[in-house]
């Protein structure tokens, strides 16, 4: 039997991800006719039918569903080899895809971009900001090379390594922080006025468990889903918040205030895909996170 092509492979996905030939055509730039026709050529040397064309959409017969997850599996290995072979050793050139979670990109993404330029001026770095489980997703998919999120768990296949502790902290401009007790009882805060990350952050997540452990329940004024929207609204503002210390640390005008009890603490962590090869640039962009987080005194993993 014949073995099929990369094109019929990348042809059958893209039909099933759209669910319409037209789509597929348009995104892949073939015509419909000569998709369809390369589907069928494809399903004639496999001898079994992929697609069931019957309904409004396109769906994946079983045989389908069964050889597309095969088939991204194939693609998605060959991507790994070609980057592979194209590796340079000597970092005199290359490519890092690094996905983090965004509260990191307030205070971590800076440094450690600054430094990997200083380090391998002709490496390019690329730097996606999303949600962890979109994160993970993307490591086992082959989309990202490495990531910057919280210690687990993490599903099958993802391998983290800790970074450092990452405490959380009641924020305010510097004037008002100097009116507040230190450290401040949680249920002091029900006085108290909050601009919060929105619900889409794990952050936010975190304070709402602590609220709610503690009973302990805060007038939330406003909602912001940018960190700099928030630093910038409690700095001109008598508002707190609640944020990661180094946050503040970065930011003059914001002093962090300790809660009574603390906030929690949870471990941040480099993750990437346990089978995937990790290029020179990858090792590189490990090698110069440890000692970013080191030079900048973060708390040690616990």
């Amino acid at each position: 039997m014949a073995s099929p092509e990369l094109r019929h492979l990348r042809y059958l996905l893209a039909v099933a991800e759209h669910g319409s030939f037209t789509r597929a055509a348009e995104e892949l730039h073939v015509s419909q006719p000569t998709l369809s026709q390369q589907i069928r050529q494809l399903e004639r040397t496999l001898g079994v039918q992929l697609l069931d064309r019957t309904g409004r959409s396109v769906r994946l017969t079983d045989a389908g569903a069964v050889y597309t997850g095969h088939a991204r599996r194939a693609l998605r290995d060959l991507a790994a080899g070609e980057r592979a072979v194209h590796d340079v050793q000597d970092l005199s050139r290359g490519h890092l895809r690094l996905g983090v979670t965004p509260t990191f990109t307030a205070y971590l993404v800076g440094p450690l971009a600054a430094g990997f330029h200083a380090r391998h001026p002709g490496v390019s770095l690329t730097v996606a900001e999303m949600p962890q489980d979109r994160l993970e997703a993307a490591l086992l998919a082959d989309g990202l090379d490495l990531g910057i999120a919280f210690a687990g768990p993490h599903p099958p296949g993802v391998t983290a390594t800790a970074l450092f502790t990452e405490s959380l902290s009641l924020v305010a401009a510097a004037a008002r922080a100097r009116e507040l007790p230190s450290p401040l009882p949680v249920h002091a805060l029900e006085g108290e006025q909050l601009a919060l990350l929105t619900g889409g952050f794990a952050t936010r997540g975190h304070i709402d468990a602590y609220f709610a452990r503690h009973r302990a329940a805060p007038r939330i004024t406003v909602e912001a889903d940018s960190i700099q929207a928030l630093t910038e609204i409690v700095r001109r503002t008598g508002l707190v918040t609640v944020l990661p210390e180094p946050i503040a640390d970065d930011h003059p005008q914001l002093v962090p205030v300790p809660l009574d009890p603390p906030l929690p603490t949870r471990t941040a962590a480099l993750l990437h895909r346990t089978d995937a090869y990790r290029s020179a640039a990858a090792h590189a962009f490990a090698d110069l996170t440890h000692d970013v987080v080191r030079t900048r005194g973060y708390a040690p993993p616990r």
